[in-house]
């Protein structure tokens, strides 16, 4: 039997019901949204878990390509340690002495041949400056020709003793175009010095001896010819006169050999001085007219429009070099060619010039110009007599006056040789 309810328990009842409704409605949307949020949750974790899983996969292979990495060091610096210990093993057996300096120009490396030459160890001088070595004696000469600067060289001659002459060149190290050091080389060359020594003491010692017998075979010639031993045919007298040149020839050559000897040992310059240049040009000028003259070529003397000053010099040798220089552009210029000779100051010098419209030298001979008994092809082509040692003379004469000389020449347009000398 149902109850009876009133009118005002039973709206009480549905608000009731209403408001459990109302509740069980929020409950269910919030287990709904709860529900939503631990699926994203879920979703999320999984995602996190793969993305864990990844990043450990990436780490094991990170890991492994580091291991390979490592290997790899390990076998570079393997080979880097014995590539070391080969340059190392070079270095100490090395026969040139090397000397290694870093940027700061302090030592840091000495091979053993290097401590033979200056009787020094290594422990004494790895890490002194290199100006500093000058505090021990043997190290002396290497400063004095490079400087505590440390002045770049290439084949400089260094006489350490009498028993040992070195070679020294400095050699930048440079790493990425950044210099990071030098080298010093030291070239053993006392044996090669003393080699020359001797070759140059027979070659004066033998043109010494061949120049009595050659001087006397001379005035006797000049004697027969002269007329002096009596009246001679035209025949003996042409065959007698050939003997006389080809004597002459003999005796140039011997004095040439004699003036190389006097080069080689330093004591070539020996009447230095104060000359006026333009009267030595003029004077060996005026000598050659007459076989320019008989060659058939102009030769002709720019004097400069200044009066020049004197200049210290040994007028014999110099008139040597100046002579050299104009037989060579007349003998090999072609009749109807011209030579001329110019002075003209420039700064703190004068300048020489000699120009021919000759033969020209050979563009892949122009090197050794200036090399002893050098002749060009085309030049002994043309002119079969001669030694090849005119141009080594005239250069050390030159450089011994504290000059320079150097030339332009294109084969068949002619040649331009230049010297200058202090003022």
């Amino acid at each position: 039997m149902l109850k009876k309810f009133n009118n005002k328990e039973f709206l009480e009842i549905i608000e009731k019901r209403e408001r459990e409704l109302k509740e069980l409605d929020r409950i269910a949307k919030m287990l709904v949204r709860r529900d939503l949020e631990l699926s994203e949750l879920r979703e999320k974790r999984e995602k996190e878990l793969k993305e864990l899983k990844e990043r450990a996969k990436e780490l094991e292979n990170s890991r492994k390509a580091l291991l390979n990495i490592l290997e790899d060091v390990e076998e570079a610096r393997s080979l880097a340690i014995e590539e070391k210990e080969k340059t190392l093993a070079i270095i100490n057996n090395f026969a040139d002495g090397l000397l290694v300096l870093d940027k700061e120009n302090k030592v840091s490396l000495i091979n053993p041949q290097a401590e033979k030459f200056f009787n020094t160890k290594s422990n004494q001088v790895v890490g002194m400056l290199f100006s500093d070595l000058i505090k021990i004696p043997n190290f002396k000469p290497l400063i004095d020709l490079l400087g505590k600067e440390l002045k770049k060289v290439f084949r400089e001659e260094l006489i350490i003793s009498e028993d040992l002459i070195l070679e020294v060149s400095t050699v930048p190290i440079m790493r990425e175009k950044e210099k990071t050091g030098t080298l010093i080389i030291l070239h053993d060359i006392t044996r090669e010095k003393i080699v020359e020594r001797l070759k140059t003491e027979f070659v004066s010692l033998s043109a010494h001896q061949l120049r009595t017998p050659l001087s006397a075979i001379k005035w006797s010639l000049k004697m027969l010819l002269d007329g002096d031993l009596g009246e001679i045919t035209k025949e003996q007298k042409d065959l007698i006169q050939k003997t006389y040149e080809a004597n002459e020839k003999m005796i140039d050559l011997i004095n040439d050999l004699l003036d190389v000897t006097r080069i080689e040992e330093g004591r070539y310059l020996y009447k230095t001085e104060l000359a006026e240049i333009e009267k030595v040009i003029e004077s060996v000028v005026d000598s050659l007219k007459e076989f320019a003259k008989r060659k058939e070529i102009e030769l002709k003397f720019e004097k400069p429009e200044e009066k020049l000053p004197k200049i210290k010099l040994d007028k014999e040798k110099i008139g040597l070099a100046i002579q050299n220089l104009i037989e060579n552009a007349i003998t090999y210029t072609l009749p109807g060619g011209r030579v001329t000779v110019s002075l003209k100051r420039v700064k703190k010098e004068v300048e020489i010039s000699v120009s021919d419209t000759g033969i020209g030298i050979p563009k892949d001979q122009q090197k050794r110009v200036f090399s002893k008994f050098f002749r060009g092809s085309n030049a002994m082509r043309m002119e079969t007599r001669g030694t090849g040692l005119g141009l080594y003379i005239t250069k050390n004469i030159i450089e011994a006056h504290g000059g320079e000389i150097w030339f332009e020449s294109e084969e068949g347009k002619g040649t331009t040789f230049h010297f200058t000398l202090p003022i």
